[in-house]
């Protein structure tokens, strides 16, 4: 658990934070995306509901090991009393920080007046992060996105300063309203607007592809770091190439055929662990794509994959890959 204090230096090293994703950041994938450089991790949603009822899904996504220790809870939920009382069981598994999600735009937890649903009444949001807030000793943060739309009214940057005023401690900002979902491109300009009125730390979200835009959003808005979320999934290496490119000014080359090959084994060995083995399989699938994207003949391993549900099959496949001939030796050569 840290200190606002703490948190605010953690946050002036201006870090590159895995974002929360459902069915994804859990605490193997974590482990890896910390592994190439990301500073911070946030867990999958937690929903209070589930978590005050003692859902076994909500309560195991606060195991947080030894070696996640820098790794914030994220929660979910319409209720504010029951986001302050599941606040309250999530700060006992000592996280970083706690999250509160006001940024999810699916339909089935927006319409329902949780995540982005709150951006329908900033007012209500305001209030609602004042009792949590009230409630905890950790620090608390918010992630939410520039407004529920149109774009002709868009309340971050009043809904920025009034959050500080309430005492939350950082704001992370995906720059698409929740109309948007995933479509459009992500104006990071609204980051900008919002980190010129607050002192507490912002961190800008959204279309955050690779070292580049890492560097150019933080050089764009002045934010304190980077949360970066789908690109993470079919590419972790994007951790390491940013702290490169942001600390040290150099543009790291793409992973090997070997890592590649190598990044696909660690991950399904480690959800088959965690996971048994059928259902550590299959959910490693979604990754693998990535992991082999740009190899030669990747269609066709990936197409194999896809329909091996044991782990010594799987990496018997990844071990028949076939690593490139460089350009000019052929097979026939004398």
């Amino acid at each position: 658990m840290a200190t606002h204090q703490e948190l605010r230096a953690l946050f002036a090293q201006k870090p590159a934070i895995l974002a929360p994703l459902e069915d994804v950041s859990d605490d193997v994938f974590r482990r890896l995306c910390r592994k190439y450089g990301a500073t911070i991790c946030v867990t999958e949603f937690v929903n209070v509901e589930g978590l005050l009822r003692g859902c076994t899904k909500a309560r195991r996504k606060l195991n947080l090991s030894t070696d996640d220790a820098l790794t914030a809870i994220q929660i979910y939920g319409a209720d504010p009393g029951r986001l302050a009382e599941a606040a309250e069981i999530a700060e006992e598994a000592n996280p970083l920080y706690l999250d509160i999600n006001c940024g999810c735009w699916v339909p089935k937890i927006a319409g329902r007046g949780a995540g982005a649903g709150w951006l329908r009444d900033p007012a209500a949001m305001v209030a609602m992060a004042k009792m949590v807030v009230e409630r905890v000793k950790l620090p608390v943060t918010v992630k939410t996105r520039i407004g529920w739309g149109p774009e002709s009214d868009m309340p971050i940057v009043e809904l920025a300063k009034r959050l500080e005023d309430v005492g939350v401690a950082a704001l992370t900002l995906h720059c698409r309203t929740a109309q948007m979902g995933h479509s459009g491109k992500a104006d990071w300009s609204w980051a900008k607007k919002a980190r010129e009125v607050v002192s507490i730390p912002v961190i800008v979200n959204g279309d955050v592809k690779s070292a580049e835009d890492a560097r150019r959003a933080l050089d764009e808005t002045g934010c304190e770091g980077v949360m970066i979320g789908r690109r993470a999934i079919e590419h972790p290496w994007i951790f390491r190439e940013v702290r490169s490119y942001v600390d040290k000014d150099v543009l790291l080359e793409m992973p090997t055929f070997d890592e590649r090959i190598e990044l696909c084994k660690e991950h399904l060995i480690a959800n088959v662990a965690a996971r048994g083995e059928v259902h550590g399989v299959r959910v490693t699938r979604r990754h693998l794509a990535g992991y082999l994207s740009g190899m030669h003949g990747a269609a066709q391993l990936r197409n194999r994959l896809n329909t091996c549900d044991t782990l010594e099959g799987c990496l018997e496949i990844l071990g028949e890959a076939q690593r490139p001939r460089p350009l000019g030796d052929s097979p026939h050569a004398a």
